[in-house]
């Protein structure tokens, strides 16, 4: 098993929270100080940032309400069930997350619990316990492992750009084993789901200094595009794979030149990603090109040509989404190369942090 960062981060705050309510001088609950503190992590600085007032406020409402039915109508099992549907009702009212909404609950069940002491101080001790919990995890966040999301990002497009590279290679010569083909795709979906869950958090990350803004809105801009041409890339792979079978259809002579095509812009691909790595450095014009440069619209052509050959309306169909995907593709790379090419030219000072430190 891997142990990730927020993992760790977890555990800390948890532990951290703990110690803390331990070590006061009055009696908080060093329970429910962990509990608010593993509810409380969240998977950026800046997102801690935003969470902490509403789990305060969440807080304050699950106290406030907790005390008024305590006082007024006892800590009953059934009024307690009561007070959690009052407190979610109020919580949702103000749009509240999920995770936040259950620190609420954890505020009604901590304060209704029973009790010697008088209300008022126990409801106030409690309260105390939950926020230990709160600033323990947005400390812990702050400090311990800040999480470094470019460098993740990168880690995830080249990744995935690899394993699309290599079954689009191999599909396109009949070579994929269909079964292992359909779980890969399925397994790609999802990735490139979470690849673009994590450029929403490195978007997020927040800079203080007006140069270093700058430098985060190019670097947007050019994750922006990998990602979107490694789409496109798997859009192609998912069409082959649809068309796999039908490709025996087609002649000899356009099938090796359909393969030898998308193997020259599987390797202008793969130069884009070695270019960013510091590895090569990439022209935007190479006039000494081993591979030669890919002329995916004189191919498009010849699908088209195949296209008004065939007799059947379904015979017809059957190649223009590979030709769309395809052209999609090539124009998508087109704009990658300039971009890239633009970026190494004038933000020669600025690198991609593509590995992990």
């Amino acid at each position: 098993m891997k142990l990730g960062a927020r993992m760790l981060k977890t555990g800390l705050a948890v532990a951290i929270a703990m110690y803390i309510a331990a070590a006061l001088p009055f009696q908080t609950s060093t329970v429910f100080a962990g509990m608010a503190a593993l509810f409380s992590i969240q998977p950026s600085i800046y997102r801690s940032y935003q969470s902490i007032v509403e789990q305060v406020e969440a807080n304050i409402i699950g106290a406030i309400v907790a005390y008024i039915i305590l006082i007024s109508l006892g800590n009953d099992p059934f009024i307690m069930g009561f007070t959690i549907v009052l407190v979610i009702g109020v919580c949702v009212k103000f749009g509240m997350k999920e995770n936040t909404i259950l620190l609420a609950l954890v505020a009604v069940i901590a304060i209704m619990e029973s009790t010697e002491m008088d209300l008022l101080p126990f409801t106030m001790l409690r309260f105390s316990s939950l926020m230990i919990g709160i600033f323990a995890s947005f400390i812990v966040n702050l400090v311990f492992l800040p999480p470094k999301y470019e460098t993740k990002l990168f880690n995830q497009v080249d990744q995935h750009t690899s394993d699309i590279l290599q079954w689009l290679r191999i599909t396109t010569r009949h070579l994929s084993d269909r079964p292992a083909l359909r779980e890969e795709i399925e397994r790609l979906e999802g990735a490139m789901v979470y690849l673009d869950h994590t450029y929403s958090l490195f978007k997020e990350e927040r800079t203080y200094f007006k140069k270093r803004r700058f430098e985060k809105a190019r670097k947007l801009i050019l994750f922006k595009h990998l990602i979107s041409t490694t789409r496109k890339a798997f859009e192609v792979l998912k069409t082959f794979s649809s068309l796999e079978n039908e490709m025996d259809k087609v002649p000899a002579e356009f099938r090796t030149t359909l393969v030898n095509e998308i193997d020259k812009v599987i390797h202008v691909h793969e130069k884009l990603i070695l270019s960013i790595k510091g590895r090569i450095r990439f022209h935007e014009s190479d006039p000494i090109e081993e591979a030669g440069e890919p002329n995916i619209p004189k191919l498009v052509e010849h699908l088209i040509d195949i296209y008004e050959e065939k007799e059947t309306e379904e015979e017809k169909l059957m190649f223009l989404p590979l030709a769309t995907k395809l052209m999609d593709y090539h124009q998508k790379m087109a704009h990658l190369k300039k971009l890239l090419s633009s970026y190494q030219l004038y933000h020669t000072s600025e690198h991609i942090k593509t590995i992990k430190k």
